[in-house]
């Protein structure tokens, strides 16, 4: 934060990010779509998502206080990280360990499926951001993007709680936010088709995204897009278009 707030005390907001993300592939057989699970299971594996973590928890100035992973059969894997603010220091001429837990947690989750009609492939990934005090998660936004093939988005940004100023006047949120698009790079937005849907008096804010243009080669596992006949290429992007308007839409449509 640039102008830091004169607190009475601490800062006890809560900032809570959750993003989803979505990549969506054709393989056009059963097995290639056992061996999509198993690509994208050894890729996204916990040691890698520990690394992602690690390196998102370093960014919003935290210390790691303990970190949980598994790997899943038949697929998936999950990993948590407790987080702290600042490193546990014994006060001064005491043995006794104190600190406060100004931040809390880290989290992510990721779930390979795969539809047996469609040959269409998802690998979803859910990240859960918990943080308590001045630092806003949001600010990890681009490298959370950027980790991952992210053709469709949702990000969800709810502050809870109150702090107090120097005066004692309550304070429901320590940063203006318009929305979560703000706090994302431009060269990454123009790629998506964006909807924001905020509360603002709930200091509640959600957006959207979805990936604008779909080159096919990106989304075909084990399979040249030129060994397709035409008809067959119009329907591989169609059904790829149509799963990624429903996932975007939080319905199914068609």
């Amino acid at each position: 934060m640039e102008d830091k707030l004169r607190l009475y005390g601490f800062n006890n907001l809560t900032k809570a990010l959750s993003f989803n993300i979505y990549d969506v592939c054709y393989a056009k057989t059963q097995r290639e779509q056992q061996d999509y699970i198993a690509y994208i299971d050894e890729q996204y594996n916990s040691e890698r998502l520990t690394n992602i973590l690690t390196t998102l928890t370093d960014m919003i100035g935290a210390t790691v206080l303990n970190i949980a992973k598994q790997d899943y059969e038949p697929q998936g894997a999950s990993v948590a990280v407790l987080i702290s603010e600042g490193s546990m220091k014994p006060k001064t001429g005491s043995r006794v360990q104190l600190a406060h837990l100004d931040k809390s947690h880290v989290t992510v989750h990721t779930y390979p499926e795969y539809h047996p009609e469609t040959c269409l492939a998802t690998f979803r990934v859910d990240i859960d951001v918990a943080t308590c005090g001045e630092i806003t998660p949001l600010s990890t936004l681009d490298y959370l993007i950027s980790s991952f093939d992210s053709d469709i988005i949702t990000m969800d940004y709810r502050v809870r709680g109150f702090t107090r100023d120097i005066n004692g006047k309550k304070l429901f949120l320590d940063h203006k936010v318009r929305s979560i698009q703000d706090y994302i790079s431009p060269s990454i937005i123009q790629k998506y088709d964006a909807v924001d849907i905020n509360v603002y008096d709930s200091n509640i804010f959600h957006t959207k995204m979805m990936i604008k243009e779909i080159e096919l080669q990106n989304y075909l596992f084990k399979t040249d897009a030129y060994e397709l006949p035409p008809k067959k290429r119009l329907e591989i992007m169609d059904n790829l278009r149509r799963e990624m308007i429903e996932i975007f839409s939080g319905k199914n449509i068609y």
